[in-house]
């Protein structure tokens, strides 16, 4: 039982959340011409890494146009970086889950 937990909130729960965020943003990553797959990874990596990126980019004492220049870098590095971490993350849910520690 205590595997079956495991694996629902380490591996199945990140993939269902991004399974919604890559439902919710396809209209964004789509176009005619194809996928933008840049644009894809950045969409459904953002709730696994803008909060790491809210820490190191944080817009204080800038102008108008700064603070949503670095809130844009926020979001921006937060997706590629979430990207990875959902990696990660599921690599590490499954292992965990095998090995049963």
């Amino acid at each position: 039982m205590r595997r079956i937990k495991r694996f629902i909130v380490s591996v199945l729960l990140p993939l269902a959340i991004a399974a919604a965020f890559a439902l919710l943003f396809r209209a964004v990553y789509t176009s005619p011409e194809g996928i933008n797959y840049l644009l894809m990874w950045i969409c459904i990596g953002i709730p696994f890494g803008i909060h790491r990126m809210c820490v190191w980019l944080v817009p204080t004492k800038f102008d108008l146009a700064g603070t949503i220049g670095i809130v844009a870098v926020n979001i921006i590095l937060g997706g590629i970086i979430g990207g990875f971490a959902l990696i990660y993350q599921v690599l590490k849910g499954t292992v965990k889950t095998i090995a049963g520690t």
